[in-house]
């Protein structure tokens, strides 16, 4: 992978496969040893991308929340928390999101060619700005990040993101945390919603690991060949 980030899907599910519920209110999935590890992982990334649904709807910051982790990338010579990315084709997000204004970090909006002169007035003081291609370009997304300097980009959702990257064929790695309950209702997000994936039952991913973060089941998948595991 020479032109393009590792790329880490990282997400939390119930049981029957749901990343969230319908209510206003996020459900919280990860039990907080979970919590702290995806944190560590946060850490060891260069970017953290998520769709413009989930900033709209889920509001987050992406920081690295431990001050210790956060002085140790300093040390480091990084910023104090990864790049933050997102891709948004009607480009109706808010300046004022924390995704926008916390963090001294590069945030970076991934948006369609046409519509890059738009997003710049809007969000040109707040994040880069970048034409993908019309409709946009994961190809071009990864490797634009990878110009930049990205080596390791975490993904964090949602559904729809997932459901591009894995159909594309540009996810490495899928680490999945699955919590001890059920949602089900049909009209919440699920993991992945329908599309023609490369790994299906003939094509098996590989299992790399399984462990546990308090109740937390933990599954590791690498999807790559062999060669591509880190």
């Amino acid at each position: 992978m020479t032109d393009r980030p590792y790329v880490l899907l990282k997400a939390a599910v119930s049981v029957d496969g749901y990343l969230d519920d319908s209510s206003a209110q996020r459900l919280l999935l990860s039990s907080p040893e979970d919590f702290a590890a995806v944190d560590e992982l946060r850490a060891g990334v260069d970017a953290i991308l998520v769709g413009a649904s989930t900033l709209r709807a889920d509001n987050p910051r992406l920081m690295v929340r431990s001050a210790q982790l956060r002085q140790k990338r300093l040390a480091d010579g990084l910023p104090e928390t990864p790049a933050k990315v997102t891709i948004s084709r009607s480009i109706d997000l808010d300046p004022q999101l924390p995704f926008f204004t916390t963090g001294d970090c590069d945030k970076i909006v991934y948006v369609p060619d046409a519509a890059a002169g738009t997003a710049g007035q809007r969000l040109g003081a707040v994040a880069h700005i970048v034409g993908a291609g019309d409709p946009i370009s994961l190809p071009k997304v990864l490797a634009d990040l990878h110009r930049r300097g990205i080596r390791r980009l975490m993904i964090e959702g949602g559904s729809t993101v997932h459901t591009q990257f894995l159909a594309d064929g540009l996810v490495d790695e899928i680490r999945l945390s699955i919590a001890p309950f059920f949602v089900g209702d049909s009209s919440a997000p699920r993991l992945a919603g329908d599309a023609a994936f490369p790994f299906g039952s003939g094509r098996r991913m590989h299992l790399a690991q399984v462990s546990h973060e308090g109740d937390c089941v933990i599954v590791r998948y690498l999807l790559g060949e062999p060669a591509d595991k880190p």
